[in-house]
């Protein structure tokens, strides 16, 4: 009976000095990892000028799109620099269900394409937990052209499905350096099934820059650029 008398008291002793510690102690003696933080808005929206952005939409929205490209700049003022030029639409509905994963399908009217691409945001740049210090997004589409009657050398170009097919595949490496400045690599390959001339490459590499700077609360230039 002694003993187990003595051994209660051994317990009580040490309960009680446990929970005699300060909180900063008691929070020494865990260690706890800091948490993620990420960067937002990178790029305000999933595409800049012509560019794709690392952007992705916001979990289950959905974006309904109008895009509208003039005619060629260098066609002078007897076509307003491209404003009276038939002008190149693309129509478009996108997707994102879940926060990284967006998908979407497009008909443009020049060569009339229809399109369907598939867009990823891989990593995503964190402030202060994770050290990661830039985003990363990856892109696939393949596109489908439904024009007709397009000879060449007497015969129809487009004999099959496949010749009507080609595809695009982009690698984007984005980094907001501050709240004005944001800076996007992109990598791209476009493959097209058949070309024009058998001197024509089916691949094409590119390496394209975007850049936003942001001069005021309301304003900013914004500039892309792309070398093949």
């Amino acid at each position: 009976m002694k003993k187990i008398i003595v051994s209660l008291s051994l317990i009580i002793s040490n309960s009680t000095a446990f929970f005699a510690q300060s909180p900063d102690d008691l929070l020494n003696m865990v260690e706890e990892k800091p948490k993620k933080e990420f960067i937002n808005a990178t790029f305000k929206t999933t595409r800049l000028i012509n560019f794709h952005t690392v952007e992705v939409l916001g979990k289950r929205s959905l974006d309904f799109r109008i895009s509208h490209r003039f005619g060629d700049f260098n066609s002078g003022a007897y076509n307003a620099w491209g404003v009276d030029g038939g002008a190149n639409i693309r129509l478009a509905l996108e997707y994102n269900h879940g926060s990284r994963l967006m998908f979407g399908i497009g008909r443009t009217s020049g060569r009339k394409i229809a399109d369907g691409f598939l867009k990823y945001r891989l990593l995503k740049q964190t402030t202060k937990g994770g050290g990661m210090p830039v985003s990363v997004t990856l892109f696939t589409s393949v596109y489908h052209t439904f024009q007709q009657n397009v000879i060449i050398d007497g015969e129809n170009k487009y004999q099959s499905i496949p010749d009507r097919l080609s595809y695009c595949h982009q690698i984007m490496v984005g980094r907001k350096f501050n709240s004005r400045f944001s800076f996007q690599l992109t990598g791209a390959m476009v493959h097209v099934n058949l070309v024009d001339k058998i001197s024509d490459k089916n691949d094409c590499f590119v390496i394209g820059g975007v850049t936003r700077f942001k001069f005021t609360k309301r304003q900013a230039i914004s500039l892309n650029m792309a070398i093949d």
